[in-house]
């Protein structure tokens, strides 16, 4: 059989934990857009059509939800990730509950978002597969549109109100048709105790499709779960990104900027070298290293206006201009961690010795090739 081509897109810098992104029934992994900046200081953000949407396959359905799953774990595997946080909105959510009842072990935290442990009857969604058949996505686009936003904002945000009208109107009949009929036939409410991972439930205050009172039923049944609820529709990702992120963060990494920042500062400088820097905290320097993790990482490094490839960039030309060696190989081992290649710093250095004088790209020369050999060989040896 021939295997199943998924459309992805992965962003972000090597040394981060992946999140997966799964989106709603009749989007396109673009659905995340808004949201992806917001997460790329702390997760690569693994972004993917859902079979039979956007470029991923469209194979002849009806799909199931365990296909849809196993789809999932077919990327993960194919793209050698082990462990991932994941995040599925409305059919998404319905896949997000496969996942931790069939593979608990792949995931640290999952987030189930707006979705139910059984959405709607079985009959009207093969109701809608018959309409569709019939006369194409036109017939219920209104529909959707009016339960996947509120008129708010629709008004507020009209641009990006179309934009998401005319992706659903884009979307292939058939593999839409194929995902309700896997929907038709998901019904976990027998089953959604065998949940093995912690689990956020992210309702809509106003979702008229999966309410809050779907999600408090995940909530009281998975084992280890937190409810978090959103002003807004169905579509909470994309009508309240900010808040979304925030909430996901919470839950994945922490609320605090302690707690966020150690989660940067290990990504970007490694498990190895953070642990090393704990051991060596005293009673004298310990307010110092609260002080770094909250500030620097927390407050600066996690900022989503650049990401950690260009903040090294940057922190290594202010290295070379202070003439901080030290600093300087930390970061030399930091940017490598970023995804910064070696043509990258060997361009950087040259340009440095422009204009700080080319004693300092001499030294700064000198520091990066011994880092990147001492970092290469612990690549290796690893």
């Amino acid at each position: 059989m021939q295997a199943m081509k998924t459309n992805y897109k992965l962003s972000g810098t090597p040394n981060s934990p992946v999140i997966v992104l799964s989106n709603s029934l009749g989007s396109r992994y673009s659905m995340w857009d808004d949201l992806v900046p917001l997460l790329l200081p702390y997760f690569r953000v693994l972004q993917y059509d859902t079979r039979g949407h956007g470029e991923s396959d469209k194979p002849d359905g009806p799909y199931t939800i365990d296909a849809l799953g196993r789809d999932v774990i077919d990327l993960m595997d194919q793209l050698e990730i082990d462990k991932a946080y994941y995040c599925g909105l409305s059919i998404g959510g319905l896949i997000g509950q496969w996942l931790g009842i069939h593979h608990g072990e792949r995931f640290y935290k999952i987030a189930l978002s707006n979705t139910a442990a059984k959405i709607g009857e079985r009959q009207s969604w093969l109701d809608r597969v018959e309409l569709l058949r019939a006369q194409g996505m036109q017939a219920i686009s209104e529909a959707t549109m009016e339960k996947w936003f509120s008129s708010r904002f629709k008004e507020e945000s009209p641009k990006k109100y179309r934009h998401f009208r005319e992706m659903f109107l884009a979307a292939d009949v058939q593999g839409y048709r194929g995902c309700c009929q896997a929907v038709a036939g998901a019904d976990f409410s027998a089953d959604i105790a065998r949940v093995d991972v912690p689990a956020l439930v992210i309702a809509g205050d106003e979702d008229p499709v999966t309410t809050v009172m779907h999600a408090q039923f995940l909530v009281e049944h998975i084992p280890d779960a937190q409810l978090l609820v959103i002003n807004g529709r169905h579509l909470l990702s994309a009508e309240s990104p900010q808040l979304y992120a925030e909430g996901l963060i919470d839950f994945f990494i922490g609320s605090s900027p302690y707690e966020r920042g150690m989660h940067v500062r290990r990504c970007v400088l490694g498990e190895a070298h953070v642990e090393q820097s704990l051991r060596r905290a005293t009673s004298f320097n310990e307010d110092f290293q609260d002080l770094v993790a909250y500030v620097p990482w927390g407050r600066i490094w996690s900022r989503p206006g650049l990401d950690k490839h260009q903040r090294s960039l940057i922190t290594l030309s202010m290295m070379i201009a202070l003439n901080r060696a030290e600093e300087f190989k930390m970061h030399v081992k930091a940017a490598l961690n970023n995804g910064v290649s070696t043509d990258e710093l060997k361009e950087l250095i040259l340009q440095a010795s422009i204009y700080c004088g080319f004693p300092a790209a001499l030294d700064a020369f000198r520091n990066a090739e011994a880092t990147v050999r001492e970092y290469l060989g612990e690549e290796s040896a690893s």
